[in-house]
């Protein structure tokens, strides 16, 4: 395992203090008991669940070749022709009283083995222990610091914690764990665990995936030391404005996808769960208008839930 203190020590001085009560977790007085209610259990309990389950199509890739699955969510399976990765899997319909109102994209039982899951911090809809432990036999499983214990007696082989800047290689393939503003209790009690993204590096390809976060200017340093290829970016639940200290939305997603320099821009963490006060549908439309207003349209892709895009 590679890592670099000095970097480690200059990364510890930005993390965000974690939050000790409800409305430091939310974090917004719009987010109280009624409208949490009324926005995000009322309205999607008697919405209908959209989406299908995709019967796999996972296309034969040749070496230097990627493809990308969004499962929903956060959630993808990244495969190469040796390697196969997943990142936050959560296949849940429902998460305490959240309902999922698009289907995830692949079943679970339709998974091909697994060598690699990445997680990037321990919140419910991004470490969702049951799809973990359901997983078909993954080997290594890589998370940031403090993350560990939760993911003991799930099912990996090896568990290993990085903190932000450090590496972890294995074989061919290398993953990176990058700053993020956001934070990683799973509980309030919680002031120990890490948070990030991860670049994964394989084959001479580079797949960026920024887990949540809020716009900063770690996202420059970023594009500086790493230029990822593939930069899976989130998008959704910026609103209300205050939303903003702990996601980002499509604007402010657009400037990351240039702070770090990628090629392309995939969007996610939208269209899944209700978690914000935005319509479901605005975070893609709003993208696509960005995109074609700036220039960078052919750089989008999005992906539609279970359908692999070779890359």
């Amino acid at each position: 395992m590679n890592s670099e203190p000095g970097h480690l020590q200059t990364g510890g001085t930005r993390r965000r203090k974690l939050p000790s009560s409800f409305k430091e977790l939310t974090p917004t007085k719009a987010f109280n008991p009624r409208t949490f209610f009324r926005e995000m259990v009322w309205k999607a309990l008697v919405t209908r669940r959209a989406g299908e389950h995709q019967m796999p199509k996972f296309p034969r890739l040749e070496p230097g070749q990627l493809a990308l699955t969004w499962i929903g969510h956060a959630s993808f399976l990244v495969q190469f022709n040796d390697l196969n990765v997943l990142v936050d899997p959560n296949f849940a319909n429902w998460l305490f009283l959240l309902k999922r109102l698009r289907r995830s994209g692949l079943k679970l039982a339709d998974l091909p083995p697994i060598d690699l899951v990445l997680l990037t911090h321990a919140h419910f809809d991004h470490f969702h222990k049951p799809s973990i432990r359901k997983l078909p036999h993954p080997k290594i499983g890589v998370m940031p610091w403090g993350m560990g214990l939760l993911a003991k007696g799930l099912g990996f082989s090896r568990i290993v914690e990085l903190q932000w800047w450090e590496s972890f290689s294995h074989g061919d393939w290398k993953v990176t764990l990058t700053p993020c503003k956001h934070w990683g209790a799973r509980t309030l009690t919680d002031r120990h665990r890490g948070y990030g993204g991860f670049v994964l590096e394989h084959q001479g390809r580079t797949v960026y995936h920024a887990g949540d976060s809020a716009y900063f200017d770690g996202f420059k340093e970023i594009g500086t030391r790493l230029a990822p290829e593939i930069a899976l970016l989130p998008i959704g639940a910026y609103y209300p404005e205050s939303f903003r200290n702990v996601h980002m939305g499509p604007d402010e997603a657009m400037q990351v996808f240039h702070d770090v320099k990628a090629k392309w821009f995939v969007p996610m963490h939208y269209g899944t769960f209700k978690l914000s006060f935005e319509e479901m549908d605005e975070p893609p439309r709003w993208l696509r208008d960005l995109s074609r207003k700036n220039g960078t349209a052919n750089q989008v892709r999005i992906l539609d839930e279970g359908v692999p895009e070779v890359f």
